[in-house]
């Protein structure tokens, strides 16, 4: 509650040194003479600021608040106490999503300001690497999927910072469908092994859950950027129009999105390793009474993962397609910052990289966990192996 009150404080701020200045507080007005204001010197705590730099500051402490960006992220881990349908919700739906759509509904407010833009990218790419490197050495099942959403707002928030918002949302509808998929299927785990949240008590499930199993399959790999699945078309959008900005916060996004997509697939691999494949390692009478859940769960997971599959393919071109209209008057891009035709022309290898290093990801953690378990329990008892493991395991 804490740290959403101080996203709250600096929105507030915002709006109020919006209502001084422009005297209403509606869209239609305040983007509309905002070209007015654009040098307009603004006065706060005795400082002389430009007005819509320091507008668009607090409007995103807002966004940094609610949709859990580095240095008030904690929060989101913390809530996972809650039972997996509130936790679906806030992730896909309702709280998490509300900063990155404050900053592609202000987008015409941003757009004035480049300062701003840069920062936005800049806190952007290091949430998605940090909350990367942070999830891949969780134990508790639902806080790993929280870092991944964590993971994944950043991707968002750099692609709105780079000035490409519909891209961001785009992505932000995606990433609902197969979320919402996961936390509903880690809730099901969860019920089968009697309330256990930890993948260290888990394991050789996927006999016991076959349903269960199939779906938190096809999220994680939607989630990783898997080829024709729905993260797929937007992830590698949006790492394609950070590389095809050419400035050096977008090739730095793309540096950080890029490595947050191969850890990624590593922990979603880990994941659904530790969950289903390996030998069981709960207690026996746990293993033995898991069951897949009631038909209202599976049915409510078999809804999600239609559109987990479909929805990229079949949205794409209405949301981020060359000319769509589909956004209006909502989303406004100075013709300066366009660069969706840029990144259409980018070199072969920058466009495949992010996939190949999924695919790698997912393959160096099945065999790791597969076959050298025990090396990777060496690396982490080693003096090196040991603080690393405490750096990342303890965020």
């Amino acid at each position: 509650m804490i740290l959403n009150r101080i996203g709250d404080f600096g929105l507030v701020i915002g709006i109020l040194i919006i209502f001084v200045e422009y005297k209403a507080v509606d869209y239609a007005t305040v983007f509309a003479i905002t070209p007015i204001f654009t040098h307009k010197v603004y006065n706060f705590l005795s400082l002389d600021l430009d007005l819509i730099t320091i507008i668009c500051f607090f409007l995103f402490i807002g966004a940094v608040g609610k949709s859990a960006q580095l240095g008030l992220h904690t929060w989101l881990p913390d809530a996972m106490e809650g039972p997996t349908p509130v936790s679906a919700l806030i992730h896909a739906a309702t709280m998490v999503t509300a900063g990155v759509f404050l900053i592609a509904r202000t987008s015409p407010l941003f757009e004035y300001t480049l300062n701003m833009l840069s920062l936005v990218t800049v806190v952007g790419a290091c949430t998605a690497f940090f909350a990367a490197t942070v999830g891949l050495l969780q134990n508790d099942l639902k806080r790993v999927i929280a870092y991944s959403t964590c993971s994944q707002l950043g991707y968002m928030v750099f692609a709105c910072g780079l000035s490409n918002y519909s891209v961001g949302v785009f992505h932000l509808v995606n990433h609902a469908f197969f979320k919402a998929l996961l936390f509903l299927g880690a809730g099901s785990i969860i019920h089968a092994v009697a309330d256990e949240q930890d993948m260290r008590k888990m394991g050789g499930l996927k006999k016991l859950v076959p349903f269960t199993y199939s779906m938190m399959v096809i999220g994680s790999l939607a989630l990783i950027g898997f080829p024709f699945l729905t993260g797929f078309y937007s992830k590698d959008v949006i790492l394609e129009v950070a590389y095809g900005k050419y400035t050096l916060e977008g090739h730095f996004s793309y540096i950080l999105g890029t490595l947050g997509a191969f850890l990624t697939a590593f922990y979603s691999t880990r994941l659904i390793y530790l969950t289903f494949l390996s030998s069981p390692n709960g207690y026996r009478a746990v293993i033995c009474s898991a069951y897949d859940s009631s038909y209202q769960i599976t049915t409510s997971l078999f809804l999600l993962v239609i559109p987990s599959v479909l929805i990229g393919f079949y949205a794409k071109d209405m949301i981020i397609g060359f000319g769509s209209d589909f956004w209006g008057n909502a989303i406004f891009t100075s013709p300066e910052n366009m660069n969706r035709v840029d990144s259409e022309f980018i070199t072969h290898i920058f466009k495949i990289l992010p996939v190949i290093l999924s695919l790698l990801g997912v393959t160096s953690s099945f065999l790791l966990y597969l076959f050298s378990s025990k090396l990777l329990v060496q690396l982490k008892m080693s003096t090196i192996g040991k603080k690393f493991y405490n750096f990342f395991n303890k965020k």
